[in-house]
């Protein structure tokens, strides 16, 4: 198994990260040190892997993680703005904590959904 880094994978680990870091402020609202401790790790060990695949790939692929960067933003409002209006019309007030928290999970899997559907490479 010789897979070779992409910088789509790479972008969904920053994606990744975004999401790591958006649950903290909830972990320590909720006083969960436990949970913290292990996110932080998560993220140390996530962080490193990114670092190794940005060396690993090749220019080319360097040069796309822009484009793929914007989508990711793009992606992580929007799932932020869909989680809001979700919970405005359909629960009681949560935390901000816990909003942003779901609203980077529902931006990073339509990240994901979005690269699956139409990659960056046949995109105009």
């Amino acid at each position: 198994m010789n897979a070779a880094p992409t910088a789509e994978r790479l972008s969904l680990m920053a994606g990744l990260l975004v999401l790591m870091f958006a649950t903290v402020p909830r972990y320590l609202a909720g006083g969960h040190q436990n949970r913290l401790t292990l996110i932080v790790i998560a993220i140390a060990v996530v962080a490193v892997v990114a670092a190794v695949n940005w060396r690993m790939l090749e220019g080319r692929e360097r040069a796309r993680l822009p484009r793929l960067g914007k989508r990711l933003a793009v992606s992580l409002v929007a799932g932020l703005a869909l989680m809001g209006l979700w919970h405005a019309l359909f629960t009681a007030w949560i935390s901000w904590q816990l909003l942003i928290a779901h609203g980077a999970t529902l931006g990073l899997l339509l990240h994901a959904l979005w690269l699956w559907w139409r990659p960056v490479s046949q995109s105009a």
